[in-house]
C-alpha cells in the first residue's frame, strides 16, 4: 500500500500556519524575556535601547502587548488539527523559563533551543499523524526537535559573543562565557551533533538522497564555513552571521525537505522508496 502524501494545498497552508505561529510566539517569547531582564538590558549597550529598558512603555503596557501575541498564537493553534494543541502546550513553560536560565546556568542557549525548536514536534500531527500511535514518526520528530537543539545553541553561542564584556558586568551566564577559549571547538562539535540527529531524521523518516545531499550536505557546507569565518571578537561580524548563518543553513535544510516531497509527490523515486515511506505509516 502506498503512503498517502499530504497534498501541496495542504502542506503550503500547514507552512504558512507554522510560519505566523513561529513569528507571533517568537515575538511573546522576546516580550517576556525583555520583561524579566528589564533591569539587566540597561547595562548591556546591545539592550540598553529596547523599549522596556529606556522606559519608553511600562511592564503593564507590555504585558498587554503580551497577551496580543498570546492570543494571536492561540489562534493560529487553533487553526491546525487539534491534537497539536496538546502537543504544543509544553512550550509555554520553556518560553517562560529561559529568562530565567541565564541567571543560573552558563547554559540557557540550551533552554532557548528547547523553546524555539518545539515546533519540529508539531509538524506530524499538523499533517494529521499522531506521534503517540507511530513509532517511526516520533522517532523522526525527536530527532529533528533534537538536531534543531544542537543547531539554536550553535547560532546562539556566536550571538552571545556579542555581549560578553557586558554580561560580566551585569552577571549574565552564557555559554559563550563558559567556553569563550575554546568556542570554535564547541561550535563545530555542535554542528557535528546537529548533522547527525538531522540525519538520523531521515533515516527514520525514511527519506532519500535528495534530502541527504541538500539538506545534510548543505547544512553542513553552510555551518562549516560559519564556524571557520566567523569573527568571534568582532560585533558587527557575530551579528551578521547569526543573522545570515541562520538563513543559509535553514534554507539549505528547508529546500532538501521540498525537494524531497516532490521527489515522492510525483513518485520519482520509483518503488524502490515506496516500502521506505511505509514507515511513518505501518510503524
Amino acid at each position: 500500500m502506498a503512503t498517502p502524501i499530504a497534498a501541496p494545498s495542504a502542506v503550503v497552508g500547514t507552512t504558512a500556519l507554522f510560519f505566523t505561529g513561529a513569528l507571533v510566539m517568537r515575538g511573546a517569547g522576546c516580550t517576556i524575556n525583555d520583561l524579566w531582564d528589564r533591569n539587566l538590558d540597561p547595562h548591556v549597550e546591545r539592550t540598553r535601547l529596547r523599549p522596556i529598558a529606556r522606559r519608553a512603555i511600562t511592564p503593564q503596557q507590555a504585558i498587554v502587548f503580551l497577551g496580543g501575541q498570546l492570543t494571536t498564537g492561540l489562534a493560529v493553534l487553533l487553526s491546525l488539527p487539534f491534537e497539536c494543541f496538546w502537543y504544543a502546550t509544553p512550550s509555554l513553560l520553556f518560553v517562560t523559563l529561559y529568562p530565567l536560565a541565564k541567571r543560573v546556568t552558563y547554559y540557557p542557549q540550551f533552554v532557548l533551543g528547547l523553546t524555539f525548536s518545539w515546533g519540529a514536534m508539531l509538524g506530524f500531527p499538523a499533517l494529521g499523524i499522531d506521534l503517540l500511535s507511530n513509532q517511526a514518526a516520533l522517532t523522526a520528530a525527536a530527532c529533528l526537535y533534537a538536531s534543531n537543539v544542537a543547531w539554536t545553541v550553535l547560532y546562539d553561542m556566536i550571538y552571545a559573543h556579542m555581549d560578553i564584556k557586558d554580561d560580566v558586568k551585569a552577571g549574565i551566564k552564557s555559554i559563550a562565557l563558559k567556553h569563550e577559549k575554546e568556542t570554535k571547538m564547541v561550535l563545530s562539535g555542535l554542528a557535528v551533533i546537529q548533522l547527525g540527529l538531522l540525519s538520523a531524521t531521515g533515516v527514520a523518516a525514511g527519506l532519500g538522497p535528495v534530502f541527504y545531499a541538500v539538506s545534510v550536505g548543505g547544512a553542513g557546507l553552510t555551518l562549516g564555513a560559519m564556524i571557520r569565518r566567523v569573527k568571534l571578537k568582532d560585533v558587527k561580524d557575530c551579528w551578521w552571521w547569526f543573522v545570515n548563518g541562520a538563513w543559509f543553513t535553514g534554507g539549505a535544510i528547508s529546500l532538501g525537505l521540498a525537494g524531497e516531497y516532490v521527489m515522492h509527490l510525483f513518485g520519482w523515486y520509483g518503488n524502490g522508496k515506496e516500502s521506505e515511506k511505509q514507515k511513518l505509516v505501518t510503524a
